[in-house]
C-alpha cells in the first residue's frame, strides 16, 4: 500500500491488477479489507484501487467534522495524483454515498457506479429506527473518539436533495438487500431519481 497527501491528510490506498481503473470504497468504520473477498475476481479484469476513507483503516484525519463531501474530495484528489482521468466506482454503504457524490460533483472522473446500500438523508425516512438508535447508543457509551465521530457522521449526513441525483450522467446500479439498514422505499426513490440507473434488490 501507499499514502497520498490529499486535503491535509495521509490517504492510504492499495492497487492491484491492470485494466480499467475500479475504485473500491468501504462502509462506515471499515477498511480496504472489507472488499478483499472480491479482489481476486476483480483484478482479472480491472485495475483495483482500494481506498481507506478518511479517519478509517490506515488513513489519517484532521480535527474538522467529517462530511461525505470532504471524503469524496479525498478520492478525487487521489485520482488526480494517480493521473487517472476517469474510473468505475464500487461503493458499499458510506462508500456508496461517496460514489453518488463523486458522480454528481466530479462527473468527468466517473464512468459508472455500483452503489450498495446508499442513503441520501440521515433520518428514519431513509434508515430503519433500530439502526439510528444504535448510532445514538454508540455516541452515548463509546470511549473511542474515532468511533463516535464516525457515528456522528451517519446521524448528521448525508443531506443530498433528490433533485441533485437527477444531475448524475453516469450509469448507476443501485443495490440493496431486502432486509437492509436502508428502507427499501428509500432505495427505490434513489433509483427513480437517477436518469441512467438500474435497481437490484
Amino acid at each position: 500500500g501507499k499514502y497520498a497527501n490529499v486535503n491535509g491528510i495521509q490517504l492510504y490506498y492499495e492497487i492491484y491488477g491492470d485494466g480499467t481503473p475500479l475504485v473500491v470504497l468501504h462502509g462506515n468504520g471499515g477498511s480496504i479489507e472489507n472488499g478483499s473477498q472480491f479482489y481476486a475476481d476483480l483484478i482479472k479484469k480491472y485495475k483495483v484501487i482500494a481506498v481507506d476513507s478518511r479517519a478509517q483503516g490506515k488513513s489519517g484525519d484532521t480535527d474538522a467534522p467529517l462530511t461525505y463531501e470532504i471524503m469524496a474530495s479525498d478520492v478525487n484528489g487521489l485520482l488526480e495524483q494517480l493521473q487517472i482521468d476517469s474510473a468505475l466506482i464500487w461503493g458499499q454503504s458510506d462508500g456508496a454515498i461517496l460514489g453518488l457524490i463523486l458522480a454528481m460533483d466530479y462527473p468527468k472522473k466517473v464512468k459508472k457506479v455500483v452503489a450498495f446500500g446508499a442513503n441520501i438523508q440521515p433520518d428514519s425516512l431513509a434508515i430503519f429506527k433500530w439502526a439510528i438508535d444504535g448510532s445514538y447508543k454508540i455516541l452515548k457509551e463509546s470511549k473511542d473518539p474515532k468511533e463516535k465521530k464516525l457515528n456522528q457522521l451517519m446521524l448528521d449526513y448525508p443531506k443530498i436533495p433528490y433533485t441533485k441525483l437527477s444531475q448524475i450522467k453516469a450509469p448507476v446500479l443501485v443495490v440493496a438487500g431486502d432486509r437492509d439498514v436502508i428502507r427499501p422505499e428509500h432505495t427505490l426513490k434513489i433509483f427513480q431519481h437517477i436518469p441512467n440507473s438500474q435497481l437490484c434488490i
